[in-house]
């Protein structure tokens, strides 16, 4: 074994010891081949030195003879479309970037929790640039659609304020690029994104991970956790949109949403943004009573319960540009059936023209008992 400067570590070298980070967070556990991504999150997490295996560390066991067995000639099974290839997820969950991203990901969760405790302490204050340095690091060198994979890969029922808190960040700042923000605004956005449930650290655990339906009274006291993120955020310097969006993120632009009913102008474009993500979020997460719901899914769902809802410049954009960022995928009907999207109907947007395994074309527009289930 031998200590090596971060600086000098190579592409496959082997650590001979796990990696923490100063919070006793593994970052790579001990026999880790290292990648080029993985040595440039060592320097992310400000990690100095590794110990590394020398090549006379291990020595190969010997080759035991294994008694011979007569081979017997196996019918192979008869693929289907669907089992020719792994799905999509599949490949993302297998995927160097997926596991670095899941090791990212629960770094910054425990981080989160300590930081929204010391603000709610007031023993820190809110550091604009730090929080979105902290989120980039799952961002950064991704596109769009890679970003949406791993958010909907990492999924867990018990999803945490903070696990929900770090997609609404991720999700709302890729609808503020796609909405061309500037940096700045990029900027407050995502972190607005990530501070906007604080208030539901105020809510007793019993009843926010409640597994069935609230009751009145226990919904009554959900509905406080935007004031009391408000309350939180208003002891502290931030930009005035990183308080309206805590506080507004439940209203929705025809005067249904709390604590305020405020309608469409008056409520904070931020806030609006975010609550696209929230919604988009919450409903692609498992629940204890239902599984996530697949991107189309959740398009029709905003569909459904109506537009108006939601700035209209914003959740059109959001919906197309989610839609297409699923085109050529294939998808499962809720028939069974498996197809290929091959062209979005922006009257309907989810319900798009898919190609089916025979090579026939179906508008899911005009088959209202038909839709996509699940993209593969």
């Amino acid at each position: 074994m031998r200590t090596v400067s971060v600086d000098d570590l190579k592409s496959g070298m082997i650590t001979a010891n796990p990696i923490l980070t100063k919070r006793g967070q593994e970052i790579a556990a001990a026999g880790t081949t290292l990648t080029n991504q993985l040595i440039a999150r060592l320097s992310f997490y400000k990690i100095e030195v590794v110990d590394i295996q020398e090549e006379n560390d291990t020595e190969e066991p010997a080759p035991v003879e294994q008694p011979k067995v007569e081979e017997k000639p196996v019918e192979a099974a008869k693929p289907t479309w669907i089992s020719e290839t792994e799905t999509h997820s599949q490949k993302v969950r297998k995927s160097d970037e997926f596991r670095t991203f899941q090791i990212d990901y629960g770094i910054l969760l425990g981080k989160l929790k300590e930081d929204f405790d010391a603000f709610i302490e007031n023993k820190k204050e809110i550091d604009l640039d730090e929080l979105y340095e902290e989120i980039g690091v799952l961002y950064h060198g991704k596109t769009t659609i890679q970003v949406f994979d791993m958010i909907h890969n990492i999924r867990s029922v018990d999803d945490s304020t903070y696990a929900h808190s770090v997609n609404v960040a991720l999700v709302s700042r890729i609808i503020g690029k796609w909405l061309k923000l500037s940096k700045d605004d990029l900027k407050v956005l995502a972190v607005a994104g990530l501070l906007h449930d604080i208030g539901k650290t105020q809510i007793p655990d019993e009843v926010l991970n409640k597994p069935g339906k609230p009751t009145d009274e226990e919904f009554a006291l959900i509905k406080k956790h935007p004031k009391m993120g408000y309350d939180i955020l208003k002891k502290h310097q931030v930009d005035p949109r990183i308080r309206k969006v805590a506080l507004m993120h439940h209203e929705r632009c025809d005067g249904t949403g709390y604590p305020m009913e405020l309608e469409a102008e008056e409520i904070d474009d931020f806030a609006s943004i975010v609550a696209i993500a929230d919604v988009y979020d919450a409903m692609t997460a498992a629940r204890t009573y239902r599984q996530p719901l697949c991107p189309f899914e959740v398009i029709a769902a905003f569909e459904k319960d109506g537009l108006q809802k939601y700035n209209p410049g914003f959740i059109l954009t959001f919906l197309e540009r989610v839609a297409a960022t699923y085109q050529n995928n294939r998808i499962i009907l809720n028939d069974g059936r498996s197809a290929n999207i091959v062209l979005l109907n922006k009257n309907h947007i989810s319900k798009p023209m898919v190609q089916l395994q025979d090579g026939s074309c179906l508008d899911l527009s005009r088959e209202p008992g038909l839709f996509i289930k699940s993209i593969l």
